[in-house]
């Protein structure tokens, strides 16, 4: 079975997590440190969460400041569109910045956020057609 770890440099780890703990997020304790931490998003789905020095050690470049430069689109799926935004609500009530407005095609609903480091995170629902 595959897995998936995606890695983004953080300011402080104590903050991040608390602001990841405030949208419903939990931690894997045996992939976290003082400097790290493992946001399981789902099965087999983490953020590895690295304060910046702690990053460093595992890139050749610069890192991104991600609050003048996009250097990736996390994007979630969400259940409903009340769970969207739900999220949100959570996200911007524990710091986050809005992003881009409410996406309502219809049949695809989202939000997007720009995390306390900047990343930016969307939120999705599809109305799924019946099989």
């Amino acid at each position: 079975m595959r897995m998936i770890f995606v890695n983004l440099p953080v300011k402080k780890i104590e903050a991040t997590k608390a602001f990841f703990a405030a949208l419903g997020f939990s931690f894997n304790p045996d992939f976290s440190d003082d400097k790290t931490a493992c946001m399981i998003i789902e099965e087999n789905i983490y953020a590895m969460l690295l304060e910046e020095d702690r990053f460093r050690e595992f890139i050749n470049n610069d890192i991104s400041d991600a609050t003048k430069a996009q250097e990736v689109l996390v994007a979630l799926s969400a259940g409903s569109r009340a769970e969207v935004d739900d999220i949100l609500a959570k996200a911007l009530a524990a710091g986050a910045k809005p992003w881009k407005p409410i996406m309502d095609l219809g049949f695809m609903y989202g939000c997007s956020f720009q995390d306390i480091d900047g990343h930016v995170w969307e939120v999705m629902h599809m109305d799924q057609p019946a099989q």
